[in-house]
């Protein structure tokens, strides 16, 4: 017997708060009958699971990949109308796949793609410490009062965050390291300095780098680079 969120998390469904929190919306039912506890105690063995309507096959086997996020993808494992997921990029594979966190639909650069709930979580919670690298192009020179500007942080979904770190590259192009993940939060950052982006990549979570994967590609992670994310890296 375990949790039904943790079991849910087990097959592939999301990370464990995000399965959490389809049981608050009522999409999950046990033997027929929904259930609003992600405390619940189900048995692969004995129960039937099923998420709006759709049983669940128990565990599958676990798969991590990374990739080079295209533009004008969104991740999100519901259907947007005629949007284009991330997750069609990977219909050739029998996995109920999900994204480790967001990018939104303009930003490109390294995203994880899983069915396995708990490595998700991990890499994603708070309490992990990782840091996350952009490279941003803008359509002006960054000034020094711009990167100053954007050192000193901004408010984002009600929370003032400051970025880890701020380096001009060249005329036009910054890195900048952050550790919240709030949403938006790059953009906001650098938008509040008064500049124009053209483009944001991620490039680097904890100690995971992208690479030179390209645009649209993916590959599997090697055991390596899954026990790179496997401890917090607070200082990364």
């Amino acid at each position: 017997m375990k949790r039904l969120s943790k079991a849910l998390a087990a097959a592939g469904v999301a990370s464990r708060r995000a399965c959490e929190q389809l049981i608050f919306e009522g999409k999950v039912s046990v033997n027929g009958e929904v259930v609003l506890k992600p405390q619940t105690l189900v048995s692969w063995e004995t129960d039937t699971i099923e998420i709006d309507g759709d049983p669940l096959k128990k565990e599958q086997e676990k798969v991590y990949f990374i990739l080079n996020k295209p533009k004008g993808y969104v991740c999100s494992n519901k259907p947007l109308g005629t949007k284009k997921l991330v997750v069609d990029l990977f219909k050739k594979f029998p996995y109920r796949l999900f994204t480790v966190g967001r990018l939104d639909r303009d930003t490109t650069g390294l995203l994880l793609v899983t069915n396995d709930g708990h490595f998700a979580q991990d890499v994603i919670h708070p309490s992990k410490g990782w840091t996350k690298e952009y490279l941003i192009k803008t359509a002006s020179e960054v000034t020094a009062e711009q990167l100053q500007t954007i050192s000193r942080g901004a408010l984002v979904e009600g929370v003032w965050v400051k970025p880890a770190k701020v380096t001009k590259v060249r005329r036009g192009t910054l890195k900048i390291v952050v550790r919240e993940g709030k949403k938006r939060e790059v953009r906001v950052l650098v938008q509040k300095a008064g500049l124009d982006i053209l483009s944001l990549h991620r490039i680097r979570i904890g100690d995971l780098t992208l690479g030179n994967l390209a645009v649209g590609q993916f590959r599997p992670l090697s055991e390596k680079e899954k026990k790179l994310l496997a401890v917090p890296l607070y200082t990364k």
